[in-house]
């Protein structure tokens, strides 16, 4: 049923006009290792592909409607896992209902977060060293 509401949404979207949705030069996604409860976000271009776990995400394409950037994107994924022949996911996600069309792993989750788009800036995946607060400080004496 929601594959079916999926296809649905993604169908219709064409008939609106190619002009309403803007294909994006990547992606945010977000991985989630179920059993440890690690997290990371993920900054895909389209095509490229990182691994995550025992999963190997690939952001095939990215696109989201082109009169408002920040609103729903809807990414197009394959994932497989080590060791298996076939892709454990491959399909679209939509970034406001990851339920709808969604990776079904026992260990894992991935959904698209958001397209990365030329008014957004880029997602920051350093980690940042902690500011030092005068209070923590060590004091001259």
């Amino acid at each position: 049923m929601k594959r079916v509401a999926l296809a649905f949404v993604l169908a219709a979207t064409p008939a609106l006009g190619q002009d309403q949705v803007t294909t994006a030069p990547g992606g945010i996604l977000r991985w989630l290792d179920k059993m440890t409860g690690e997290t990371a976000d993920i900054e895909l271009s389209s095509g490229q592909s990182a691994v995550s776990g025992r999963l190997t995400i690939q952001l095939d394409e990215c696109r989201y409607p082109t009169a408002n950037p920040a609103s729903d994107a809807f990414g197009h994924l394959t994932i497989r896992e080590e060791g298996a022949k076939t892709p454990v996911f491959s399909g679209w996600m939509v970034a406001s209902s990851p339920a709808l069309s969604a990776l079904e792993h026992p260990r894992y989750d991935v959904w698209v977060l958001r397209c990365v788009t030329p008014d957004q800036p880029e997602l920051d995946l350093e980690p940042q060293a902690p500011e030092e607060d005068e209070t923590t400080a060590p004091q001259e004496g």
